[in-house]
């Protein structure tokens, strides 16, 4: 019987070398991984605890971790630019999604934020993701496949102009352009008390997607952003980085309610 803590075959494993370079890979059996650094061969960590090291042909040893959905998403081939886990966190958590929701997500660039609600809903629930770019849909299926969440992805390939296909849903996020131009579809997509949020990158987007949200049964704005600054880990000589992730975008976010219960108040 295999051991909880040992790694297995299909699994996805971090490779985090002792001068910070790290590689996550999926082990296939009589496969191998190659850099630099030498050659590792798959068998030869299929098998091991996890936390144990690893050492290539080279000598260059490596710790076997398990990944972190923060690790995860870094891993993630982009076409797109991709929202930063700063914001994807507060997102998710703002929005009450966790294991068995449904949500939908109009704009699945990259895929990024799409594994990142896939985690969140668990294998009992489900993420509607719409593109309207075939090529980069394509690349956001195989992240999606690579990371093992297609089972609670489903993937439309449409403009939001055309509608969306789901409605009654408790959650919507959004991540394009000019979001004020579909407001009519969000509100058709979700049900009354239904959580709505949004990332765009200027002042002037987010003015335009408040008027016209205000407008059409929409109710307690949050305008929002995420500032993360990292330290260097060093005792003797803790100090800030020297660079920070700073504005990523502007987080918008909203309820979906009873239109008649704000006309006295527009």
């Amino acid at each position: 019987m295999t051991e909880i803590n040992q790694i297995e075959a299909n699994d996805l494993v971090q490779l985090q070398g002792f001068e910070g370079k790290t590689k996550i890979i999926k082990l296939i059996k009589g496969q191998s991984h190659q850099s630099k650094d030498g050659v590792i061969n798959h068998d030869e960590i299929i098998g091991l605890n996890w936390g144990e090291t690893i050492a290539s042909h080279m000598g260059k040893r490596f710790f076997c971790l398990r990944p972190a959905l923060d690790d995860l998403l870094r891993s993630v081939n982009r076409k797109t630019q991709t929202l930063y886990p700063k914001d994807m966190a507060y997102i998710l958590l703002s929005m009450g999604i966790g294991p068995g929701d449904e949500i939908v997500e109009i704009g699945t660039g990259s895929g990024a934020m799409t594994i990142a609600m896939a985690h969140s809903v668990g294998t009992s629930g489900k993420v509607f993701t719409y593109e309207r770019r075939p090529e980069i849909q394509q690349t956001a299926i195989e992240n999606v496949e690579r990371l093992g969440y297609s089972q609670q992805v489903e993937f439309v390939l449409g403009d939001v102009v055309d509608g969306i296909g789901q409605s009654n849903q408790r959650a919507l996020f959004v991540d394009m352009p000019d979001p004020e131009m579909y407001v009519e579809q969000f509100k058709n997509c979700l049900q009354i008390g239904g959580f709505f949020a949004c990332i765009l990158p200027t002042t002037n987007q987010v003015s335009a997607l408040l008027l016209v949200l205000k407008r059409n049964g929409f109710a307690l704005f949050e305008v929002s952003e995420i500032l993360h600054r990292y330290y260097k880990p060093v005792a003797r000589r803790l100090r800030p980085a020297d660079s920070m992730v700073a504005h990523t975008g502007f987080l918008v976010f909203a309820r979906h309610v009873d239109e008649n219960e704000l006309k006295d108040k527009l």
